[in-house]
């Protein structure tokens, strides 16, 4: 991956690359922005650019990409770039070979290992281990450590700490104390899509970089690119369905390739909400209602669950603009034009704002760990009673 790879986020790039061709890099940045927009990609390619060994026109500050440091870097090898993220802590348990009790510690890393390897496929993923409390102590206890030696090569060490918010309390004072006195060869990146969730203190001494959406257009172009073999309709599909978020766009156009333009995970997912939809608005359907709720909560994980409301969201604007304008064509769904217009003049005039809250609430909550089956019961309540036939 080069700087010119990277999907959108011109004015990011730009205010990093003349920093460092200026040599007035901060000691610590905070990246934040919309989770699945390349904040993560940017971090690392400033990793490489600052450990590579055969910079590509040093004046525009640009990594070679091919170089043995750069291969390091994007295969997590790198000495001097570490990558933290929420794991278990049974992965930081001294281990006895001897012991029978290892099985837990080798399931664990196994867990991360694939977490990893899910990572280089999909470099908009943002792993955290399902059974983690959080970044641990012993995780920022590691990096002090690892801190106070010199990068090796000439380089510049570089940690990129994913998802700062996560910081256990105990965590969060160490890497404080590393911020307030930070070694001149290392770069903190601190990448979060939940910034006021971030320890004050901690925000207070990074520089902080904001990261929009990637715009609509900027990722058609990366899939015509990228993805050259879907269909037009197949490449709108994944650019409406993934709301700015690369990293489900990555896994839909993967499933696309897979299983064909007509059948792909995003489209299974989309007809689902609809027909959850449909099932939570029939009258005399509340136990399937209940029953789908139930499935959903249970069945889909987190990211699914939020395709799955966000579907939901495409699908009332799609409602919304037929409402204003009957010979609108430019729909989210254009194969979905009927079910539309059937909902137009079943459900009135239904508060498109207040719906779009209730969605979007529910999005977040799901994404803050909250209870899959309370929160969608919540909203399903919340969709009877906002949506009333006409």
């Amino acid at each position: 991956m080069s700087w010119d790879s990277i999907v959108g986020h011109g004015l990011q790039i730009r205010i990093l690359r003349t920093a460092v061709s200026a040599g007035r890099l901060a000691h610590a940045y905070l990246f934040s922005g919309p989770e699945g927009t390349g904040k993560e990609t940017v971090a690392f390619e400033l990793a490489k650019l600052l450990n590579c060994r055969q910079v590509v026109n040093a004046g525009f500050s640009e990594a070679c990409g091919r170089c043995e440091s750069c291969r390091m870097i994007d295969d997590f090898m790198h000495p001097n770039v570490e990558y933290v993220f929420p794991v278990e802590s049974v992965l930081l348990e001294q281990s006895d070979p001897s012991k029978a009790e290892n099985k837990r510690i080798a399931e664990a890393r196994d867990r991360y290992e694939a977490l990893i390897e899910k990572k280089k496929r999909n470099p908009y993923f943002t792993p955290a281990m399902d059974r983690s409390m959080g970044i641990l102590t012993d995780q920022v206890a590691a990096l002090q450590q690892k801190a106070s030696f010199m990068p090796s090569e000439g380089g510049k060490k570089i940690f990129i700490i994913s998802q700062p918010e996560k910081l256990l309390a105990a965590a969060a004072n160490k890497l404080l104390k590393l911020l307030e006195e930070p070694p001149e060869h290392v770069l903190f990146v601190l990448v979060t899509s939940r910034p006021e969730s971030v320890l004050p203190t901690i925000r207070s001494r990074c520089q902080a970089l904001k990261f929009s959406r990637v715009r609509p257009a900027d990722m058609e172009r990366w899939l015509s690119s990228a993805k050259a073999e879907l269909s037009e309709e197949a490449r709108r599909f994944i650019v409406n369905f993934s709301r700015g978020n690369l990293g489900t766009a990555v896994e839909l156009a993967a499933t696309a390739g897979e299983s064909g333009d007509d059948a792909f995970e995003g489209l299974a997912i989309r007809n689902r909400a609809v027909e959850f939809l449909r099932t939570v608005l029939s009258p005399g359907r509340l136990d399937e209602a209940v029953s789908e709720t139930e499935n959903i909560a249970k069945n889909l994980g987190r990211q699914e669950i939020v395709s799955l409301l966000g579907a939901l969201l495409l699908f009332f604007q799609d409602i919304n603009h037929r409402k204003i304008d009957p010979s609108w064509r430019a729909l989210n769904n254009p194969d979905l034009v009927e079910p539309v217009d059937r909902f137009v003049r079943n459900f009135g005039d239904p508060d498109f704002l207040a719906l779009s809250i209730a969605t979007e609430e529910t999005i977040r909550a799901i994404q803050r760990n909250g209870n899959p089956l309370l929160t969608l019961g919540a909203f399903t309540i919340r969709l009877k009673r906002l949506l009333r036939r006409v």
